[in-house]
């Protein structure tokens, strides 16, 4: 959703808890409707963690390497209103993890079921694939996330410190260096050309 947009109202077919919509596995014709419905939901407003990461390479790249665990949900006219992105942790010696990454439906969709459904079609395919764990992290400050993932059955919440560092001044201050030293090769290609020729 756009951060200045109001939230639109629910879709009639949503009031039977989302069961009017299909959820099937995501094919390659679903990659730039799951993008544009991702760019919709994880603005730098609203959700500035994931906005960070998501992007159409992050699409693409589930597809290719992990598309038995991605999911996606349509409405009866066959449009994507959400999805489930995840993966699978193999370790050696170890338990199987199950990671969901990506969850996002469309907030005219929002709390009709659909992401409750989602979530269960990306989870049994986990535990096909021999998860014996399932793991998702969110934002510690987005309460509805974690009612979600708490409905869904998730618990042992663990704190985690995200830190940043901005090196814009950084950034600028090598940039001003490269294009010093451009002009100074410059400079001096040319004046050994005339050199050359005098």
């Amino acid at each position: 959703m756009e951060d200045d947009q109001p939230p639109t109202a629910p879709h009639p077919t949503d009031l039977t808890g989302g069961q009017g919509a299909a959820i099937r596995q995501m094919t390659i014709d679903d990659i730039p409707a799951i993008y544009h419905l991702g760019e919709r939901l994880f603005t730098a407003r609203n959700a500035p963690n994931a906005h960070r990461t998501w992007d159409e390479y992050e699409v693409v790249g589930f597809f290719q390497t992990d598309c038995e665990f991605c999911f996606v949900a349509e409405d009866d006219h066959k449009t994507v209103i959400g999805f489930a992105l995840g993966t699978v942790i193999e370790k050696h010696h170890s338990w199987t993890y199950g990671y969901l990454i990506w969850l996002g439906v469309r907030p005219d969709y929002q709390k009709t079921g659909i992401a409750q459904r989602l979530f269960r079609q990306l989870k049994s395919a986990m535990i096909d694939a021999g998860a014996r764990i399932v793991m998702v992290d969110t934002d510690a400050e987005n309460a509805a996330s974690l009612r979600f993932f708490r409905k869904m059955g998730f618990n042992n919440s663990r704190q985690h410190v995200y830190l940043t560092m901005n090196v814009d001044d950084d950034r600028r201050r090598l940039e001003g260096r490269r294009k010093d030293r451009i002009i100074r090769y410059t400079v001096d290609d040319h004046e050994g050309e005339r050199s050359d020729h005098g």
